[in-house]
Formats: C-alpha cells, sequence, structure tokens
C-alpha cells in the first residue's frame, strides 16, 4: 500500500526544475541568433550609419580665429599730478561720466584742495618770516662792511696820526735833550755846573730816545699787525654775514617755491582735456578674480601719477587678442585679417597684424600652464560706432591657396605620427588612406597627396574604426636612456670609492636623472586626434602602452 506512494513537495520541486531548464535554453538560442544577427549586420552597414563628404577643389584659406578687445592705439593719458603728503591720497570731488565725448579744454576732473589750501596758508606765513630773516641778513652784511670801512678810515688813520704826533713831540724832546747835554758837558768842563747836573741831562736824552723808539715801535705793530688783525677779523665777519645771508635767500627761495608749486598743485586739482576725445576711466581690476580694485569716482582716493582718465583718438583704433602658445609660431606682422564685432554683427572690418608679443602675458594663480602671447591688430579705416572695450573676432588669414584639394577636417585621424583618412569605395568597400596636410582652418584641411578630388571621404570615423587598416605604432626607441643610466652609474660609482677609503664608508652619490626614460615610449595603436590647430599631449604611456586617437576637429 505504502510502495506507490509519491510525495507531492518533490514532485513540485522536479516540474519547476524543468521549467527553468526550458526557459535558459530558450535564452541561449535566442542570445546566439541575436549574436549572428550582429555578426551580420556589422558586415553590413545601413547608409544611414556613414556621414559622407566629397573631396573638394577650390581656394582655401589657412585662418586663426581669436577673440580680442577692441582699444585705441594712441591714447591720451590723465594722470593725478598731485604729490602725496604724509602717506595719504587726494580724494575725488568730482568726475566727467565714462564714454562722454570731449573737446580740448573742457572740465574731467575735479580734486579735493582743502588740504593744499591749508598748507598754502601756512607757506605764505614763512615767506613773510623768510623775507624778514633776509632782510636781516642783508644790513648785518651791509653793517659788517661799514665797521671795516670804519676802523680803515676813521680809526686806524687816528691812532696812525696820534702815535705820528707822539713821535713828533719825541724827536723834539729828544734834540732838547741832546742839546742840554751838549750845553752840561761843556759848562762842566768849564766848571761852571756841576757834574750832577751832567747826569742829569744824560738820563733825560736817555729818556727822550726811549720815548721815541716806543712810538715808533707802537706805529710800527699798528701798521703792520694790528691792521691786518683787524681786517681779518673784519673781513671773517663780513663773510659770516654774506653766508647767513645766503641761507636766508635760499630760505626765502624755498619758501616762495613752496607756495609756487602750491598754488599751481591747487590749480592741477581741476583737469581739462588736453586733446578731443572719448572719455575712459581707468579703472584697475584685480588679475585674481575679476574684482575691481580701484574704481574711478567721487569719493575715492588717487595716489600721486596714477592714471584717472584715457582719451582714445577714435581715428587710431586696434584689437588686442591673445593667441595660444600653439598658434602663436604661426603670426607674422603684415597678416591680413577680417574683424567681426560682437555689437555690431553686421559689419566686417579689415586689418592687418602690427606686433606680435615675444614674451608671455602674465598669468592669474588660478590660470592653467598654457601661455598666450598678446597680438596687435590695426584696423584701417575704422568707423566712429565703434568704441574702446568692445569685443570682437579676429580672422587671422596665415595663408591662401588659390587651387587646393581640401576636405572636412572631421574626415581626418591622426594616428601615431602620421594623418589617415578613411575612403568609400563601394556600398561596403572602404580603403585607409595615409593623407599628407599643407594647411588647416577650423573647418576644411587642404590636402597634397593622399585623396583625390570626387572622392568620398568618411566624417565620423570614431564610430566606426573597425573599418579602418591602421599600421602599428613602433614604440620610441630609449636604449640610449639605457646606456647614460649605465654611465652615470659608473661614474657615481667611481667618485663613492675614493671616499669609501677615506671615510670608511662610500658617500651616497646620485647623477641628476640618471635613468630616467628608459621603456618611456609610445604603444602600438597610439593615435590622437588633431584639433583645430590645438596639440593633444596627453596619452603619453610607457612601454607597450595605448593611447585612443582622436579625429581631427574632436
Amino acid at each position: 500500500m505504502f510502495s506507490n506512494y509519491r510525495c507531492p513537495a518533490r514532485s513540485r520541486r522536479g516540474g519547476a526544475l524543468i521549467v527553468l531548464l526550458f526557459f535558459a535554453g530558450l535564452i541561449c538560442v535566442g542570445g546566439w541568433f541575436g549574436y549572428q544577427k550582429y555578426l551580420d549586420g556589422r558586415d553590413k552597414l545601413a547608409p544611414d550609419d556613414l556621414i559622407v563628404s566629397d573631396v573638394i577643389q577650390g581656394a582655401f584659406d589657412h585662418t586663426v580665429l581669436e577673440q580680442g578687445e577692441i582699444e585705441s592705439s594712441s591714447n591720451t593719458e590723465i594722470f593725478c599730478q598731485i604729490k602725496s603728503r604724509g602717506g595719504s591720497g587726494t580724494a575725488i570731488l568730482w568726475v566727467i561720466d565714462e564714454g562722454t565725448r570731449v573737446d580740448a579744454g573742457e572740465k574731467l576732473i575735479e580734486l579735493d584742495s582743502s588740504n593744499l589750501e591749508i598748507e598754502l596758508k601756512e607757506d605764505r606765513i614763512e615767506v613773510i618770516t623768510a623775507e624778514a630773516t633776509y632782510a636781516t641778513a642783508k644790513a648785518l652784511v651791509e653793517q659788517a662792511k661799514i665797521a671795516r670801512e670804519e676802523y680803515l678810515e676813521g680809526v686806524f688813520k687816528t691812532e696812525e696820526r696820534a702815535i705820528l704826533s707822539e713821535i713828533a713831540i719825541a724827536e723834539q724832546e729828544l734834540r732838547k735833550a741832546q742839546l742840554a747835554l751838549g750845553s752840561s758837558e761843556r759848562l762842566v768842563a768849564k766848571g761852571l755846573v756841576k757834574s750832577l747836573q751832567l747826569e742829569a741831562d744824560k738820563f733825560a736824552l736817555a729818556n727822550a730816545r726811549n720815548q721815541l723808539e716806543a712810538a715808533q715801535g707802537r706805529l710800527k705793530v699798528l701798521q703792520n699787525l694790528t691792521k691786518r688783525k683787524m681786517l681779518v677779523q673784519f673781513d671773517s665777519d663780513i663773510d659770516a654775514q654774506k653766508a647767513n645771508l645766503s641761507a636766508a635767500e635760499a630760505k626765502l627761495y624755498e619758501e616762495v617755491q613752496e607756495v609756487r608749486e602750491i598754488e599751481e598743485q591747487i590749480e592741477m586739482c581741476v583737469i581739462h582735456a588736453p586733446t578731443a576725445g572719448v572719455v575712459v576711466h581707468a579703472n584697475k581690476y584685480s588679475s585674481r578674480g575679476g574684482n575691481a580694485e580701484f574704481v574711478v569716482e567721487a569719493g575715492a582716493t588717487v595716489r600721486e601719477r596714477q592714471a584717472l582718465i584715457r582719451l582714445p583718438d577714435p581715428t587710431q583704433m586696434q584689437v588686442r587678442c591673445k593667441v595660444n602658445e600653439s598658434r602663436i609660431t604661426l603670426m607674422k606682422q603684415g597678416m591680413p585679417t577680417k574683424i567681426r564685432i560682437d555689437a555690431l554683427p553686421n559689419m566686417v572690418l579689415t586689418g592687418r597684424v602690427s606686433k606680435v608679443n615675444r614674451y608671455a602675458e602674465p598669468s592669474s594663480w588660478f590660470s592653467s600652464s598654457i601661455k598666450e602671447y598678446a597680438v596687435t591688430i590695426e584696423i584701417l579705416d575704422p568707423p566712429d560706432v565703434i568704441r574702446t572695450g568692445m569685443t570682437a573676432g579676429a580672422e587671422i588669414f596665415v595663408q591662401q591657396l588659390a587651387d587646393a584639394k581640401q576636405v572636412p577636417i572631421q574626415a581626418l585621424y591622426e594616428h601615431g605620427d602620421k594623418v589617415y583618412s578613411l575612403v568609400q569605395k563601394g556600398p561596403q568597400e572602404f580603403e585607409t588612406r595615409e593623407v599628407k596636410l599643407s594647411a588647416t582652418n577650423e573647418t576644411m584641411a587642404a590636402v597634397t597627396d593622399g585623396l583625390e578630388v570626387g572622392e568620398s571621404a568618411i566624417l565620423n570615423l570614431r564610430q566606426h574604426l573597425t573599418l579602418m587598416d591602421l599600421p602599428e605604432v613602433v614604440a620610441n626607441d630609449n636604449s640610449d636612456m639605457l646606456t647614460m643610466s649605465a654611465e652615470m652609474k659608473r661614474l657615481s660609482d667611481m667618485v663613492a670609492k675614493p671616499a669609501a677609503g677615506k671615510e670608511g664608508k662610500p658617500d651616497e652619490v646620485r647623477g641628476d636623472g640618471a635613468g630616467r626614460g628608459a621603456g618611456a615610449g609610445r604603444g602600438p595603436g597610439a593615435g590622437r586626434s588633431a584639433g583645430a590647430g590645438r596639440s593633444a599631449g596627453a596619452g603619453r604611456g610607457g612601454e607597450g602602452g595605448k593611447r585612443p586617437g582622436r579625429t581631427l576637429g574632436q
């Protein structure tokens, strides 16, 4: 009775397993049929899958498009001429509106002159004080001169005459004494006078002679020494007073010049236009974020020699562009240019490259390491409607070919160091061609070899790279780097051995760059696209590495 009994749960599990196996089989069969259909569809492309363009013959322009800003090549800059005093600047009271067209002589800006006017009053008082000092010093010089003359013509001559009078009296007394002595000697000899009288007359003669010699000595000292001494003193006083006069005169001149300078500074507080032009405020912006560091407006403080206003000449206009370093070598002075202004879309101006800077423009801290160089384009016959600061697009004609084979740049693929194109020979027949280029622009490329006029080139190459027959890219031979590395190691060992003998341990010698670059080659299949004048350096790998290719223009 129990031998024919079946468990219901086991029967249900067996049925579910059979169902799962059945559905798995169906999925495998469907996948196999889908894969076969995919393989069949890959070999047969639909016409809508391909974007095709014919190779054409015609005029070709190799141009470089850049954005720039219109400015005047002849700018009259107005600077603040007010000197900084005490480290503070000068405030702006009023300024003319930007964009106003002015004639020569019109008022442009007015600066605060209140501090200068206070200083002018103080300096005028200093001038009066200096004038008084100068007058006193001048009078003292005259007094010193008069004192010298007074001595020579008065005191000296009076003293000289007094001494001469004393000499005359002394000479007279001497003669009297001589006569008296002679008389006494005769009387003594006759016995009429005693010898005492003779001795008295001798003493009187000696005294008279001494008086005469003393007077003559004083005259000699007066004439030869005293006079010289007094003249030296008087001349010294005159020179000292003249020096004081010069100092007072210099001080007065300084104060007068200071007053005149402040008066001129007060006049400079009101600035007028030296020439006609359009007013442009010399606002200064930060290179780190574009924020304004200084704006010319009422209340702003300006310093000495700071630019306030520019008056560009509207008859001499130019466009200043910044060209990427990858295209700056194409720029040459004199190249023709078409200029289109964003604000005037229907206007096309002509110009020519007037200057190509040899040094890169300064970059801010957040900019990339790619350098840019300034290129100046002169606008020929600029119209009156253009203004400085307008954004303009410059199309610089680097090369013009009258008759050239050309194809869209999307039809070119750079692989390794060569450029290839995929030509459609039939509905399902394609041929990979190596192409030689002479020039490219933003949309087209001039072809010298590899394509013929009328052939159809595939544009959407990225979606159909499997149709291209590209050769393997041979890796770079870097064996010379290995040789250099071995040589550097040998030299390092030679330097380390003597050092080890002296100090007991070898010195650590490291060669700069030894062994670098070994095996750093380009891997097979490495390709890159050639964009509109831009080179892509990314994708350099190690030995045997690969980098994806890019179609031209992407």
